[in-house]
């Protein structure tokens, strides 16, 4: 049987909060864990571009313990093992939370987190997760990084293309991805809505997961000068 790459990428939500637009609270974690297609998956937390922010790590444990799995989470300032490899490698599911993509990256890349965590991708683990979660999967994306506008950020180019997320959910978010476009600073990629998923297959989107019924995944693009949105339905077929 072959290997499926899978890459979960998330506009933005909290944990257990998929109750804001009718469903269970725990929708999104309980779709994330599913494609795993384990009973029981291990499943980490990666919280690094939060800074480790205690409370953040607390409602993952409170989100997933609900939930039939095993989480974990993994700090770079508090190391569970010197193996970090075998540790990725032992996950069926790898979560990245939300925060600071440029200083996550670097500490990743430091700690050659980023090359084991192409491993575990190449070797069928699920990985995925929300904003900062989303943007490292991709070659570059649209971050508030650095104070003021927002701007580009290299990532680790798992997936071809640019990635935006909350691009419903921060007034900044569409205008800015946009005028990055058409300035030439970033090349096209995927925006997606607070509150949806975009699931990609070996590389290629899969399907869409959307909580809000009102919120979307698009493939923007730079056409001579004009934004093309290209919607993205359920199927991962376009609109």
């Amino acid at each position: 049987m072959s290997i499926k790459k899978q890459i979960i990428a998330i506009g933005g939500s909290g944990f257990a909060s998929s109750d804001k637009y009718g469903h269970d609270k725990l929708a999104m974690e309980r779709y994330f864990l599913a494609q795993t297609g384990k009973e029981n998956p291990r499943v980490c937390f990666i919280p690094t571009a939060s800074g480790d922010a205690p409370v953040y790590i607390v409602n993952f444990y409170q989100a997933f313990n609900a939930l039939d799995c095993r989480p974990s989470h993994l700090s770079l300032f508090n190391l569970p093992t010197a193996d970090l490899e075998s540790f990725i490698m032992h996950q069926d599911a790898i979560f990245v939370g939300g925060g600071n993509t440029k200083s996550m990256i670097a500490l990743w890349r430091e700690w050659k987190l980023d090359r084991y965590l192409r491993q575990a991708w190449e070797a069928g683990v699920v990985v995925g997760g929300v904003s900062a979660g989303s943007i490292c999967w991709f070659e570059e994306g649209v971050t508030d990084s650095i104070p003021g506008d927002l701007t580009r950020v290299a990532a680790l180019g798992f997936l071809k293309g640019s990635n935006c997320p909350h691009y419903d959910g921060e007034k900044n978010r569409r205008p800015m991805y946009k005028k990055l476009l058409l300035e030439g600073k970033i090349g096209p990629g995927l925006a997606i809505d607070d509150y949806v998923a975009v699931r990609f297959v070996d590389d290629k989107i899969k399907e869409i997961f959307s909580l809000n019924p009102d919120a979307y995944a698009y493939l923007v693009s730079n056409n001579a000068g004009e934004i093309v949105e290209k919607k993205i339905l359920v199927d991962g077929s376009l609109e």
